[in-house]
């Protein structure tokens, strides 16, 4: 999984890299606040990010806020790194939009589990939007087969909302995942099969017994 690092402090960034590359995390770095927005704004964000409260141009608090204000289908996991370790600090950190906060100098056991769990809510919501897709996806066509259904009474052609005429098996695999293989039912086959079967030996018996004299 990729995480980006956003710290001011270049050793405190080397070691953070260091750190994740060897848990076997690709490592993306941001030097400040405006370079992690960029980051973190663009179509091809990390899910994860840990990110300093203090920077300059743009803190981590900020740029919490901004992140949740982003209007976008993919989550991400906010983790705020900083020496504050009042409660009241820790709330308005929370309270800014991140999942979680870890105090420095951090212990790399209590880091590695909180990443852990960054990546199991993440993955819990990537579960969660495809089910509900899949959901969406049945809904819609269950939609497009409800109310009447034009039949002729005759061939059975089915009529669609262009006002075509279509085979029933073509109208359904079009709307459902499903396809058909065809057969006959035994009434059908006594009705119709049978008696071609009887016509077709019964040539076959005249044609072999040759004309009459």
């Amino acid at each position: 999984m990729r995480i980006l690092i956003a710290d001011d402090d270049r050793v405190s960034l080397r070691v953070l890299q260091g750190i994740l590359q060897d848990w076997g995390y690709e490592a993306v770095l941001a030097r400040d606040g405006a370079d992690a927005w960029s980051c973190l704004s663009g179509p091809d964000r990390p899910p994860l990010a840990v990110l300093d409260w203090m920077m300059p141009g743009m803190d981590g608090p900020e740029l919490c806020r901004k992140v949740r204000a982003l209007k976008s289908d993919s989550p991400i996991y906010l983790i705020l790194l900083t020496a504050r370790a009042d409660p009241g600090d820790i709330v308005a950190g929370l309270d800014s939009g991140a999942d979680d906060y870890v105090v420095k100098p951090f212990d790399s056991a209590e880091l590695r589990a909180r990443l852990s769990v960054g990546e199991r809510v993440l993955k819990l919501q990537g579960d969660l939007a495809d089910r509900v897709r899949e959901l969406e996806d049945a809904l819609v066509n269950v939609k497009r087969l409800q109310g009447l259904l034009p039949i002729c009474a005759y061939c059975k052609k089915v009529r669609d909302d262009k006002n075509y005429w279509q085979q029933v098996e073509q109208y359904l695999s079009e709307r459902l995942d499903t396809r058909f293989s065809h057969s006959v039912c035994p009434n059908c086959y006594e009705r119709h099969v049978r008696p071609e079967i009887e016509k077709l030996r019964s040539r076959r018996r005249g044609a072999e017994k040759g004309p009459t004299v």
